[in-house]
C-alpha cells in the first residue's frame, strides 16, 4: 500500500485505489498503458503514461506495456519501437512486461465463441451503413438486426468462415446481443469481431478476423491481471460494455476495473493522430520528430528534458474535467528545468565582427567561463579571448534610444567574461550596411569589473573570431499561428493556421570550440539567446543545433501586438 508521503496526494484516482485496497478488493495493483501503434504518442499521452507508471510504483504494483494492435491496416513496426522510445525517455519503465493484443487472438477468439454458444453474440450481414440507420437515437431505441435470430450452430459456422477467409471486408461481422433499447448506445448490440483485409504487423496473414478495441480491451486487461484500467473520458460510456463482457464470460473475481480521467489540450497546436498524421502525409512538416510538432520523439529531438514534461502533467493534474493550458506553461516548465540542468556557452546567431584595436595581436588569452550559475558543482571552462571578436548584429545600434544600453559609439560595455570595451568607430560598406566595429578596451578591467568602481549597465556575448566553431542552428517557433488552429475561415481547415516563419536556419553560426566537446544529448543555453540541443544529424566537425525554447515568452508579444 502506497505510504503516508503518497497517500497524502489527492487525486481521485488515488482515492480510489486506496479504498480498494483497504477494502481488501485487490492485493497488489496492476495498470497498464494501451497505445495503439499507429502513430507516434504526442504530449496528450504523457498524463497516462505517468499516471500508470506512477500509481503502479506508489502502490507496490507493476506497470505493463500493451500494444493494442488490432486494426492491421493503420499499424506498423515502426510506430511500435518508436513508442518503446518515448516511454523509456519519460522514464518509465514496464520492467520487461511487454505485451501485445496480438498475442491474445486466440484466446479472444475462444472468448467470441463462448458468447456465440452462451446466445450472447451472433453474426451480422448488415453493413455498417445499415447498423448506423438501426441504431436509434438517444431518445428512440434502435432496430434489431433481421439476423439477430440465428441459431448458435449457424453462429458458430458463419463466424469459423469468416476466420478463414470466407468473408469479404464489410460482408459480415460478429455482435453482442445485448439491448436495442439500451439508454448507453455503446450496449446496443455493438460489432465485436470484423473482417480486414491486410497483413498484421506480427501475425502476417494468420488472421482474417479482428476483434474490436471494446472487446479485446477489458478481456486483454483481465488476462494479464490488471486491477484498474485508467482510460479518458470519451470512454465512460463505454464502461457498461467494458464490465459486461467480463460479466458474460463469467472471468473470476476480481475483476478490472474502468475509471476514466479528462484528457487536456494545449493551444497553439493540434493532438489528434489523424491531423498529426496529415502534417506528416502533405508536406507541412518533415517527419513525426519533426521539433515542430507536439510528438515526444520530436520534443526529445528537440531538446525537450523529460522532468519538465513530468512536471507539466503534475501540475495539470488528474481529473474529471477536460483543461486546455496555454503553451507558454509547457515552454515555462521546459524552462524551468533546463535552468537548473543546462551548461552555458557562448554563440553568435547574427554576427557582427569587432577588432579591438588597441589589444595586442597573437593568439590571445583564456578567459574564465562559468557553465552553469545555478548549478556551482558543474565547475568552469575556458573561453578564448582575441583581438578579434563576434557580437550580435542586434547589440550595436548607431543611433541609440534611450534606454538601449549595449553597444553603440562612445559608449562602453561590457563582454561577457572579458573586458569593458568602448565603440570608436563605425565601418560601413557601399551600401551603408554596418560590417565592423572598431574599439578600444581597458586591459584594467579583466573580468568585467572597472578597479575604479565605474558602472557599466550593458553586457553581451561574443566569440573570439579565429577560435570560432560555426554550426546550423536551426530556430524553432510555433507550428501554427493561431491559439485555435481550427478556427479558420469556412471552407478551410487548420493547415490555414500553418505559421510560415515556424523554421529558420542560419548557417555558419561562430559558438566558442568548446560547444563542440560537450556530452552527447547535453542539454546547453547559448547565452541571452535561448536553450539548445544537438540535432541527431550534428556531428563535433558539422554541429546543427535546435532551439529547444527561447529565455523568455517573446511570442506572447507578438501574438498581442498582430
Amino acid at each position: 500500500m502506497a505510504d503516508d508521503a503518497t497517500a497524502g496526494r489527492g487525486d481521485f484516482i488515488r482515492q480510489i485505489i486506496r479504498e480498494d485496497l483497504e477494502a481488501g478488493r485487490h492485493q497488489r495493483i496492476a495498470t497498464r498503458f494501451p497505445p495503439e501503434p499507429n502513430g507516434y504518442l504526442h504530449i496528450g499521452h504523457a498524463t497516462a503514461i505517468h499516471l500508470n507508471h506512477g500509481i503502479a510504483q506508489e502502490f507496490g504494483g507493476t506497470f505493463n506495456l500493451r500494444f493494442d494492435d488490432t486494426n492491421p491496416a493503420a499499424e506498423d513496426e515502426e510506430f511500435v519501437e518508436s513508442i518503446q522510445a518515448d516511454i523509456r525517455w519519460l522514464g518509465c519503465d514496464w520492467e520487461g512486461r511487454l505485451h501485445f493484443t496480438s498475442d491474445y487472438f486466440p484466446q479472444l477468439y475462444e472468448y467470441a465463441c463462448e458468447l456465440i454458444r452462451r446466445e450472447k453474440a451472433f453474426v451480422c450481414d448488415l453493413s455498417s451503413e445499415e447498423m448506423f440507420e438501426r441504431r436509434g437515437t438517444l431518445t428512440e431505441a434502435g432496430g434489431e438486426s433481421p439476423f439477430r435470430g440465428r441459431s448458435v450452430e449457424e453462429n458458430l459456422a458463419l463466424f469459423a468462415g469468416m476466420k478463414n477467409g470466407e468473408s469479404k471486408a464489410g460482408e459480415r461481422s460478429l455482435r453482442a446481443r445485448i439491448d436495442m433499447g439500451s439508454s448507453v448506445l455503446p450496449m446496443r448490440d455493438p460489432v465485436i469481431y470484423r473482417v480486414v483485409e491486410a497483413n498484421h504487423h506480427r501475425t502476417g496473414a494468420e488472421w482474417c478476423v479482428y476483434p474490436m478495441y471494446d472487446f479485446a480491451h477489458c478481456l486483454s486487461d483481465a488476462i494479464e491481471g490488471i486491477t484498474h484500467s485508467l482510460c479518458s473520458i470519451e470512454f465512460v460510456d463505454h464502461r457498461p460494455l467494458y464490465d459486461w463482457f467480463l460479466e458474460q464470460l463469467d472471468l473470476p473475481e476480481p475483476r478490472p476495473r474502468q475509471i476514466e480521467f479528462a484528457k487536456f489540450f494545449i493551444t497553439d497546436t493540434v493532438l489528434s493522430k489523424r491531423n498529426l498524421r496529415r502534417l506528416v502525409e502533405e508536406g507541412a512538416v518533415e517527419g513525426w520528430d519533426d521539433p515542430r510538432m507536439p510528438t515526444l520523439a520530436a520534443f526529445r529531438r528537440r531538446g525537450v528534458p523529460p522532468k519538465a514534461i513530468e512536471n507539466l502533467c503534475r501540475d495539470v493534474g488528474i481529473t474529471r474535467s477536460a483543461k486546455t493550458i496555454q503553451l507558454a506553461q509547457f515552454d515555462h516548465h521546459v524552462r524551468a528545468v533546463l535552468n537548473e540542468e543546462a551548461l552555458r556557452f557562448m554563440g553568435v546567431l547574427r554576427p557582427l565582427k569587432v577588432v579591438i584595436e588597441n589589444y595586442p595581436e597573437g593568439d590571445g588569452e583564456q578567459l574564465d567561463a562559468v557553465n552553469n550559475p545555478q548549478d556551482p558543482g558543474q565547475g568552469t571552462r575556458k573561453v578564448p579571448f582575441s583581438r578579434e571578436i563576434w557580437i550580435e548584429r542586434d547589440d550595436f545600434l548607431e543611433d541609440p534610444p534611450k534606454k538601449f544600453f549595449r553597444m553603440s559609439p562612445g559608449r562602453e560595455v561590457r563582454l561577457r567574461y572579458a573586458y569593458l570595451v568602448t565603440c570608436t568607430e563605425v565601418v560601413k560598406d557601399a551600401s551603408g550596411e554596418v560590417v565592423e566595429l572598431r574599439c578600444t578596451y581597458d586591459p584594467e578591467t579583466r573580468g568585467g569589473d572597472a578597479p575604479d568602481g565605474r558602472k557599466v549597465k550593458g553586457t553581451i556575448h561574443w566569440v573570439s573570431a579565429p577560435h570560432a566553431t560555426t554550426a546550423e542552428v536551426r530556430l524553432y517557433d510555433h507550428l501554427f499561428d493561431r491559439e485555435d488552429p481550427n478556427d479558420v475561415p469556412d471552407g478551410q481547415d487548420f493547415f490555414a493556421s500553418l505559421n510560415p516563419d515556424s523554421l529558420e536556419t542560419l548557417h555558419d553560426v561562430p559558438v566558442e570550440p568548446a560547444l563542440a566537446s560537450a556530452p552527447e544529448g547535453a542539454a546547453f543555453q547559448l547565452e541571452r539567446t535561448g536553450y539548445f540541443a544537438f540535432d541527431p544529424e550534428s556531428k563535433p566537425e558539422a554541429l546543427v543545433l535546435n532551439r529547444t525554447v527561447g529565455l523568455r515568452d517573446t511570442w506572447a508579444k507578438v501574438a498581442k501586438k498582430g
